[in-house]
């Protein structure tokens, strides 16, 4: 389960708009793939009706096309937030993790689980946000209300990559500022989040150890100078594949009422964990999602994916260079949660309509694949496994 955002941004205007193309796919293409090997597993986490949960599995092609993994929908007892590595899915319905092994078709089997709300100590809240380091060897969660109402933690478990068996290792401190998943950078070591909790402007990161447990790295980033006596509310982090993380900032009135649309911008990390940025309001690129919901980086680091109430929005990552405009909304459903393959295809849930949207995007082209959308009562979260 996703977080709502704390603040509003309202739709902003474009300052171009890219045309979209759509594939005109033929019946061979929407009901069947070639016999070439999938380039991804994709999993979407749905409940169908008030007793009825289950994954929702997929296998994508080359084009993006998606058909039904054999045996989907798998039961679940009320999975929502996923992660996923080469030969685990990790599934949570905020008391307990499940483990799934995936068969070489896609096809997933429970083999584990774990009550990771009984190291709650005030047994108010539970697991929510999964996410992996980049290694896959351990599994992370937000912990909403790990210390009590109000405070959060992160939890980390590791993984015994032979059965699946998730053990618990420890967790973090416990802070009102802790509100999102962690991104890692491309070292593996240092991973950020970001937050505005009750006005109160939050960049924050942890160090992994050699064990998998996170440290506060105690950083306290710049955040730019909002126009007109403003102040930016940041929220949610996405790292490129180096060193660099784009942080969504919100312009505010004393850091609640919100105030104009969201921009994003820029920190780099150094081998301290400390971040530095040279975002300003003036080169901080305006978004026209709304209030964003998530975003995510390509694998290349090149690309960067903004989903919110009002849609879904790719814009060109530079580094350290302040982030450019690239499309105009791809789609005008709100969007919940996405997630990029390696082969250009980005994958992206709207909960409120029930669909699963794949973009085949590169840096000069973005149009919709195949098949796409596709409908799926009661959707939630999506995740991918690149092939």
């Amino acid at each position: 389960m996703r977080l709502s955002v704390k603040f509003v941004a309202w739709l902003a205007a474009s300052a171009a708009t890219l045309a979209l193309a759509q594939d005109t796919p033929s019946q061979a293409e929407t009901g069947s793939q070639s016999s070439n090997s999938p380039v991804a597993y994709v999993y979407v986490s749905s409940s169908a009706s008030s007793n009825q949960y289950q994954i929702n599995g997929y296998s994508a092609a080359a084009n993006g096309s998606l058909v039904a993994i054999p045996g989907s929908p798998f039961p679940t007892s009320g999975v929502s937030s996923m992660a996923v590595n080469s030969k685990w899915l990790f599934g949570s319905n905020g008391t307990y993790i499940y483990s799934f092994a995936i068969a070489s078709t896609g096809a997933l089997k429970q083999v584990s689980s774990i009550n990771a709300a009984q190291y709650n100590s005030y047994d108010t809240g539970g697991p929510e946000n999964l996410f992996l380091d980049h290694s896959g060897a351990t599994l992370y969660d937000f912990d909403i209300y790990g210390d009590g109402t109000g405070n959060n933690t992160y939890q980390s478990f590791d993984l015994n990559q032979n059965t699946g068996v998730l053990s618990y290792t420890g967790t973090t401190p416990a802070s009102a500022y802790y509100e999102t998943p962690l991104s890692f950078v491309g070292n593996n070591v240092d991973a950020y989040g970001a937050s505005c909790y009750h006005g109160f402007q939050s960049i924050y990161g942890f160090s992994r150890s050699g064990s998998g447990t996170l440290t506060d790295l105690n950083i306290n980033p710049p955040i730019p100078s909002a126009p007109k006596g403003l102040a930016y509310c940041p929220y949610l982090a996405a790292a490129d594949p180096t060193n660099h993380i784009a942080i969504p900032l919100t312009p505010t009135q004393d850091g609640l009422q919100t105030e104009g649309p969201t921009q994003l911008a820029v920190y780099t990390a150094d081998n301290s964990g400390n971040l530095t940025t040279t975002s300003t309001d003036t080169n901080m690129p305006v978004v026209a999602v709304g209030t964003v919901n998530d975003l995510w980086m390509s694998p290349a680091g090149n690309l960067l994916a903004v989903g919110g109430s009002k849609g879904l929005q790719v814009f060109h990552f530079n580094g350290a260079n302040p982030i450019t405009h690239y499309t105009g909304l791809l789609t005008t459903d709100a969007v919940s949660q996405m997630f990029w393959d390696n082969d250009n295809h980005l994958y992206a849930v709207s909960q409120s309509a029930g669909k699963l949207f794949v973009f085949t995007v590169t840096p000069t082209s973005a149009r919709l694949a195949p098949g796409s959308p596709y409908s799926i009562n009661g959707a939630e979260d999506v995740i991918v496994l690149p092939k």
